[in-house]
């Protein structure tokens, strides 16, 4: 199944949570792709200790998911 997430927010929880649904998803051998739109395509100057969106945005990257912005 191809799977489209689409993120449009500056708020690190509401990413972490795209990033999150997009590795599940991966794992369950979807093909996903993350569109960052707005000020979401600045996620990694939000990234928080409590949010480690970097972390998440690599393993997605790395697990063959699709990230545009």
């Amino acid at each position: 199944m191809n799977i489209a997430l689409v993120a449009c927010s500056d708020n690190p929880e509401i990413l972490w949570n795209v990033f999150r649904l997009g590795n599940l998803m991966l794992e369950k051998m979807d093909d996903v792709t993350i569109f960052l739109n707005g000020p979401s395509v600045s996620y990694s100057q939000i990234a928080t200790k409590e949010f480690p969106l970097l972390d998440l945005a690599k393993l997605f990257t790395l697990s063959e998911g699709v990230l545009l912005a």
